[in-house]
């Protein structure tokens, strides 16, 4: 088995690039990522040209920091005011929403089908049922809406 290796190392490389690419996809977060590419990549190197061992370390490492740098590099470049996301709160998700409201308000408060749902509304000015609203904003369970105004 041993003589198989030297001679052929790229599969050295190449199963390394994979066990590492495996291990990234069961939740290493990245960082082995880039090792498994740069692994891969030497694998294939060491396959197209006949490199020693020292060689092989030598571009396997050059690689792995080439990598994750231009990962840094390209990620400190992303503009960094990206909205807060709104996963996991649905009544957020509703802001900018339109529907129509079918029964009258008592007090402010009402009711409002969205979807498959039905909401707590409210809203400071007088509505009629028939009246389209939006949803402007979320306070708890309640939504706040406003009248969308005919164009």
């Amino acid at each position: 088995m041993w003589q198989t290796l030297v001679i052929h190392p790229h599969w050295v490389w190449l199963s390394l690039g994979g066990l590492l690419l495996v291990a990234e996809m069961l939740g290493a977060g990245g960082y082995l990522l880039w090792s498994g590419m740069a692994a891969m990549l030497t694998g294939l190197l060491v396959w197209l040209l006949p490199l020693g061992w020292e060689s092989q370390a030598l571009l396997f490492a050059l690689l792995t920091l080439l990598a994750a740098g231009g990962w840094w590099y390209w990620l400190s470049r992303r503009p960094a005011g990206y909205p807060a996301r709104r996963l996991n709160r649905r009544g957020e998700q509703l802001i900018g929403t339109r529907a129509t409201l079918h029964a009258p308000l008592q007090d402010g408060y009402g009711r409002i089908r969205i979807g498959d749902s039905s909401w707590r509304m409210h809203c400071a000015q007088p509505l009629q049922p028939g009246d389209e609203v939006e949803v402007v904003a979320v306070e708890g369970i309640t939504l706040e809406v406003r009248p969308v105004m005919p164009r």
